[in-house]
């Protein structure tokens, strides 16, 4: 099963891919992943089913494909000329993600479904894999400039920040202050800068 035949890389899949992957993540934070069904996607989209199956074929395949390649998440990562600047506007599309709707049930409803799901679990790897890929030029960026030493762990800071965002908004159910984007990155970048 090679990524280009089930389109889990952007630009490939079928013609109508877009509306494919939108029906996707919207079936998915109307009726989580248990009421996502293959069959249901085609509906809502146009697609004949079999032309989905032929890309993808299963739903957690279909669904790590839509996470990557749909409009809804599409992602570019900051350039603010400073680490804070850019780590802050990271974080603050995940605030985003996980505070306003679709984006907050599609990801809930993929928190949930992954630790059921060994299948779906392999396509967010792939999906957290292609993020990383995307946010690396902030930190090279970053070295380039002297703000972070080489050898920085920047998939642990990613995951402290966002970690953060996760426990007290899905988990713990809290509102975010409103300086709590600038004060995460302060408290994970004093730390990250002082290390031995």
């Amino acid at each position: 099963m090679s990524e280009e035949r089930h389109g889990t890389r952007r630009g490939d899949g079928p013609r109508k891919a877009q509306e494919i992957f939108d029906a996707t993540l919207d079936l998915l934070a109307e009726k989580g992943y248990e009421g996502l069904t293959i069959e249901g996607v085609a509906q809502r989209s146009g697609v004949n089913k079999t032309t989905i199956y032929r890309w993808w074929p299963s739903k957690g395949a279909l669904l790590g494909a839509a996470l990557i390649g749909a409009r809804q998440l599409d992602f570019t990562p900051p350039d603010t000329g400073s680490l804070t600047g850019d780590l802050e506007a990271l974080l603050q599309t995940v605030t985003t993600l996980l505070t306003t709707q679709p984006a907050c049930g599609i990801a809930v409803s993929v928190l949930g479904a992954v630790t059921q799901s060994p299948e779906l679990a392999l396509h967010i790897r792939e999906f957290f894999a292609d993020r990383i890929a995307l946010e690396q030029a902030v930190f090279d960026r970053a070295v380039a400039r002297g703000e972070l030493a080489a050898d920085a762990d920047t998939m642990l800071l990613v995951d402290l920040l966002a970690g953060a965002t996760w426990m007290r908004v899905v988990l713990r159910g809290l509102p975010l202050e409103r300086d709590f984007v600038a004060r995460a990155v302060g408290t994970v970048l004093d730390g990250a800068r002082h290390q031995t």
